[in-house]
C-alpha cells in the first residue's frame, strides 16, 4: 500500500469520516428533504449545538421508533429481548456494540434498551 494511501486511511479513521457520513447518508433516506443540501447543513448546525451543550444532536429514531423497533424483536412480548437481539440492533443502526459488557444470561428490559440506545445515539454524534 503506498504511503499516502495509508495516510489517507490514518485520516478517515481519526477523524471518524466514514461513520459521520454514513449517520448523513442515513438520516437524508430517512427523511427524503426536498433539498439536501439545506438539510445537510442544518443537522451539522444540530451536531455543531449539540457539541456546545446549545441544543439537541439530531437522532435518526425517536422515541416512538425505538419503542417500535422493541416491540419488533419482543415478538412473544415477555418484555424483555435477549443481550445478542440488543447488539444486532443497534449494529443494525450502525451504533458500536464495542464496550458493551452483556453476559448472554441477562434480559433486555424497554427502559434498558431505550437508554441503551439514546445513549449510543449520542456517542455516534460525539466524533
Amino acid at each position: 500500500m503506498a504511503a499516502g494511501e495509508e495516510q489517507s486511511r490514518e485520516y478517515l479513521r481519526q477523524h471518524r469520516l466514514p461513520e459521520l457520513l454514513h449517520r448523513l447518508g442515513a438520516l437524508l433516506l430517512f427523511h427524503r428533504p426536498e433539498r439536501p443540501r439545506e438539510f445537510l447543513i442544518q443537522v451539522l448546525e444540530r451536531v455543531k449545538a449539540g457539541r456546545r451543550a446549545e441544543g439537541e444532536y439530531p437522532f435518526l429514531m425517536d422515541e416512538a421508533n425505538v419503542d417500535a423497533m422493541f416491540s419488533l424483536l419482543d415478538v412473544l412480548g415477555q418484555g424483555h429481548i435477549r443481550p445478542a437481539q440488543y447488539r444486532e440492533a443497534l449494529k443494525t443502526l450502525g451504533l458500536s456494540t464495542e464496550d458493551l459488557e452483556l453476559e448472554d444470561d441477562v434480559n433486555i428490559t424497554r427502559d434498558v434498551f431505550k437508554e441503551g440506545m439514546k445513549k449510543k445515539m449520542l456517542e455516534s454524534w460525539s466524533v
